[in-house]
């Protein structure tokens, strides 16, 4: 199942490693929308900065 992935808030002065998981799934700037495959290590990704992002499905 795909899930859309958004930013809604910036990666400006966040620890490094939630810049890298961001970088990671694609997302450059607020309003960018990703798609991805909803597996394991995509949502362990997401959860991790779950108060940068929002989920649609």
């Amino acid at each position: 199942m795909k899930i859309k992935i958004k930013q809604i808030r910036s990666g400006i002065n966040r620890p490094s490693k939630q810049k890298k998981t961001l970088k990671a799934l694609g997302l450059k700037r607020i309003n960018d929308i990703v798609e991805h495959t909803e597996t394991p290590q995509i949502m362990g990704m997401v959860n991790s900065i779950n108060h940068l992002v929002i989920i649609e499905k």
